[in-house]
């Protein structure tokens, strides 16, 4: 008899519910979990690769597969005859899902497939985890699902309409991290700045962090995970402008840099609108440092139209990029639009991924000098509040917030003598 074992595809959301599993798993004998992702065709191709080599590895276990691609497309994992059980996400957060496959005859005598229709859930906060993360930071679920519809996008299916945890419970579960000793809190979510619409009043998110700030003041750093920038309400940049606890960092959903891209993906903003955000921000704010998600490659895109997005990094200000080539994914609208040639969205991300890079190199040599407080995530590495990472050449107390002025810098590292 062994443990259950975990491997997780995608964000950072997933990794948090497989936290949650482990614990709903307790008890459950030679079983391999995977939490899978649907976001792009190559992380379900992945997936079902990394599922045929398990078996080949451990011929005796029992595979169970869940997350967003069996939530998408249940029949793909279905007909492997490596996978004993397929979970929707709905079904994966559920204790009864969990008691009921530790009786000995369910896996494997029930059926195959367990996947209700993620549209019809409602509830969002009743797996809260308290402490997933480092010793030093802990990510804090606040929504899921996503209202909107944007072509390219398989996620809405996969996590179903927008649900908000209420903030009362979040702020007690940060509460309780701060108690445990975590010295930075991490807000996530699929769609955050969508956070509060299902809720009594509708609050915003700004009204969630400004809530957070003031009633968990033993709180030193509060961090978001990413944010639609069309989206951020008032108190969201009131608390940007004027908390020097909420970290001068934002990861926004930009997607494309060029007006027509953006009506084909079916964005909420215009390239003006992203340009206009980023600079309003870094006048309240002249330390923030942003990153986003930019697609390469999205059908009908021509050249002139990729340059428009290559030049938002330099018209935003961007550092840290997240560079997807564009995947058509089955059932989207997108994929049925003319594709662009496969050389070319390769090319292409490329070049994104070249200018990221000479961001970041510009965004490291301006920190040299400058003093930081650092989080310490390892003895000899931690992150500044712009989530930059450090290098240390002594060792440091994880955990802990340090202060130290910037040395050097590496390819993508800072660094403290």
């Amino acid at each position: 008899m062994s443990a259950p074992k975990f491997e997780t595809f995608g964000c950072r959301l997933n990794a948090y519910e497989t936290e949650a599993m482990k614990d709903l798993a307790t008890g459950l004998d030679d079983a391999v979990v995977i939490n899978t992702c649907s976001v792009t065709a190559e992380a379900v191709r992945q997936a079902r690769q990394r599922i045929r080599r398990i078996r080949r590895e451990q011929p005796d276990a029992r595979i169970i597969v869940t997350g967003c691609a069996a939530q998408t497309e249940p029949e793909t994992f279905a007909r492997m005859a490596e996978v004993d059980l397929v979970l929707g996400n709905s079904e994966k957060m559920d204790p009864a899902t969990w008691a009921a496959m530790k009786s000995p005859d369910f896996i494997g005598q029930s059926e195959k497939v367990l996947v209700d229709d993620i549209m019809a859930v409602r509830e969002t906060a009743g797996h809260l985890i308290d402490g997933f993360g480092t010793r030093s930071r802990a990510y804090v679920q606040v929504q899921n699902g996503c209202d909107h519809r944007c072509t390219f996008c398989i996620i809405p299916y996969g996590r179903g309409n927008s649900r908000s945890v209420p903030a009362g419970v979040v702020v007690e579960q940060i509460k309780r991290l701060v108690g445990a000793g975590y010295n930075e809190v991490v807000l996530t979510g699929v769609d955050m700045t969508s956070w509060g619409a299902d809720l009594p009043a509708q609050p915003r998110l700004g009204d969630l962090v400004q809530r957070i700030l003031r009633l968990v003041p033993d709180l030193p750093r509060l961090r978001i995970s990413s944010i639609d920038s069309i989206e951020a309400d008032a108190a969201l940049i009131d608390a940007i402008a004027t908390a020097p606890r909420l970290m001068p960092h934002l990861h926004l959903s930009l997607q494309a840099g060029d007006n027509m891209i953006l009506k084909r993906m079916k964005r909420r903003h215009m390239r003006e609108d992203a340009i206009r955000f980023c600079a309003d921000m870094r006048r309240v704010r002249p330390d923030i440092v942003f990153g986003a998600d930019i697609i390469a490659g999205f059908p009908t895109e021509t050249d002139e139209m990729f340059e428009n997005s290559l030049a938002l990094v330099k018209d935003c200000g961007l550092t840290w990029l997240h560079v997807f080539p564009y995947s058509a994914r089955k059932g989207t609208p997108a994929a049925r639009m003319p594709a662009v040639d496969g050389a070319a969205i390769k090319a292409r991300a490329a070049r994104l991924r070249a200018a990221g890079t000479a961001a970041v190199a510009r965004h490291l040599q301006a920190q040299i000098g400058a003093r930081h407080n650092i989080l310490v995530e390892s003895p000899r590495m931690g992150r500044t509040e712009g989530f930059t990472e450090v290098d240390f050449d002594t060792d440091q107390p994880v955990g802990q917030i340090v202060q130290h002025v910037i040395t050097g810098a590496s390819a993508a590292r800072l660094r403290v003598a």
